[in-house]
């Protein structure tokens, strides 16, 4: 039995480099199919999400797609979403939808427990697009122990910004 093997790189997205206080920079890009009546994806085998061809990725969500509750400590989120839906749910009882251009900054600091799924609401055949970014940043010594807090920024008071040209837009 021979012990070589072969290496190879493969394209597969990855995070943004960042710099500090920057921690980690994601933009999420999907194109669910439309859902049932519970807001649901079809069923697709373990591991169908490592394929960077596929139309959408399920994440860690089962059925729904997203992120199930998972802990976070010493840093702040700040999800920023163009098109779509996300629900949060949090240990400090907090819960809501929010989508479609509206802003979350999240505090994690001594930490907190949250979820953020993206319910298929869509049962159109067009199906469901979900596009947003989110920004992890590193919170300085002094506040890594600060409680947790989050906070909404609805899509009508958030500022933005175009380009003449219309090639890039900040918000």
């Amino acid at each position: 039995m021979s012990s070589k093997f072969n290496i190879r790189p493969i394209n597969v997205p990855t995070p943004m480099a960042t710099q500090d206080p920057f921690l980690f920079a994601v933009y999420h890009k999907d194109h669910y199919p439309a859902g049932d009546a519970k807001m649901q994806a079809p069923k697709r085998g373990n591991g169908s999400d490592f394929d960077p061809n596929a139309k959408y990725r399920m994440y860690h969500g089962d059925r729904i797609p997203g992120f199930p509750q998972h802990p976070h400590r010493g840093f702040e989120t700040i999800t920023c979403t163009i098109e779509g839906t996300v629900d949060h749910t949090d240990s400090l009882g907090c819960a809501g939808r929010y989508g479609d251009g509206d802003l979350q900054w999240m505090t994690a600091g001594k930490g907190i427990v949250h979820g953020e799924m993206f319910p298929l609401v869509k049962q159109t055949p067009d199906g469901n697009f979900t596009r947003f970014f989110q920004l992890w940043i590193n919170l300085p010594s002094k506040s890594k122990m600060v409680e947790p807090n989050q906070l909404m920024h609805w899509s009508e008071n958030v500022t933005r910004f175009s380009t003449p040209d219309s090639q890039a837009k900040a918000t």
